[in-house]
């Protein structure tokens, strides 16, 4: 498996949360064959994030190993302060170092919004959008640290939102306004970051997980022969080159990838605009509303889980 000191991730050490199954898995496996030394996270819950086990994480990291590659498993709850803590400390007192970081771990709890309870929505955002912002300020803690004692960073982060956080999905509120979060905690985090060496990004995947498999069986079915578009190793390549090296100057993007595309997502725009420079009626505003839809893009919320 490892490319060894000719990999463009050697030498370096990646963390990757939800590594135990679907895009975690695959991308800690690319990783690994890319010279990374991988802690490989996961709680280990079902699909609603009930119950637990060690073994997903456990058996991602044999794998690795029994490839010829380095890993260690973390079996911890990255959504709460000490879990996300104890992911870095692994890291450090593993393989004495960071270099990247790969956010991926969540699960859904979908109901339309009328039928959506508070323990659903808080569940939800707390693994997706908690789940991202505490293994980040523990790992940008390090970061910063190593650059005032002089040793500057080549640091990287991916995070993982989805169409849903980008356009809407229809009985996804909670998944999507997690997701769509964690493009702005993106877009802060690359800002904030850099002066550390650090450079942050979030991909968009569609991929054949537990997530997607049954909502869209049959657009994620794998075919029964040729390329698998929606295999979770198709993603993996862009998100090992956004940890590695080779990615410089690369910051504070959003990619979507699926099969063999790879999009720059580029985010709100100004659409038609009106300035009168003076003060409008309720009815003069409307108007204007109406006459500025009339060359305006039709809003979204019509995609599923991705």
């Amino acid at each position: 498996m490892p490319q060894g000191p000719t990999g463009s991730c050697a030498g370096r050490v990646a963390v990757v949360t939800g590594a135990g199954r679907g895009l975690g898995r695959a991308h800690a496996l690319a990783l690994a064959a890319e010279g990374a030394k991988v802690v490989v996270n996961d709680l280990g819950v079902g699909l609603d994030g009930h119950g637990g086990s060690a073994d997903p994480a456990r058996h991602v990291a044999e794998e690795i190993t029994a490839r010829g590659g380095e890993a260690v498993a973390h079996h911890g709850d990255i959504a709460t302060d000490g879990g996300a803590a104890s992911l870095v400390a692994t890291a450090l007192d593993t393989y004495g170092r960071l270099d990247a970081l790969v956010n991926n771990a969540g699960f859904l709890r979908d109901r339309m919004l009328v039928n959506l309870g508070e323990d659903d929505w808080d569940a939800v955002v707390r693994v997706h959008l908690k789940g991202h912002f505490l293994p980040l300020r523990h790992a940008a803690a390090h970061w910063r640290a190593e650059t005032k004692a002089g040793r500057r960073p080549v640091a990287r982060v991916v995070n993982t939102t989805s169409g849903a956080g980008l356009l809407g999905s229809v009985g996804q509120a909670n998944y999507a306004a997690a997701k769509a979060g964690i493009v702005a905690l993106t877009l802060v985090a690359a800002a904030e970051l850099a002066r550390y060496g650090v450079q942050v990004n979030a991909i968009a995947p569609a991929a054949r997980t537990r997530m997607t498999e049954r909502t869209f069986a049959g657009t994620m079915a794998a075919p029964p022969a040729g390329f698998d578009a929606m295999a979770p190793a198709n993603v993996s390549p862009l998100v090992v080159w956004l940890a590695s090296p080779g990615s410089a100057d690369v910051s504070g993007h959003v990619f979507e990838a699926d099969g063999g595309r790879i999009t720059v997502l580029e985010g709100w725009h100004p659409g038609p605009t009106a300035d009168k420079g003076a003060l409008r009626s309720p009815r003069e505003a409307g108007e204007t509303v109406r006459e500025l839809l009339k060359g305006a893009r039709p809003p979204g919320a019509v995609y599923g889980a991705g």
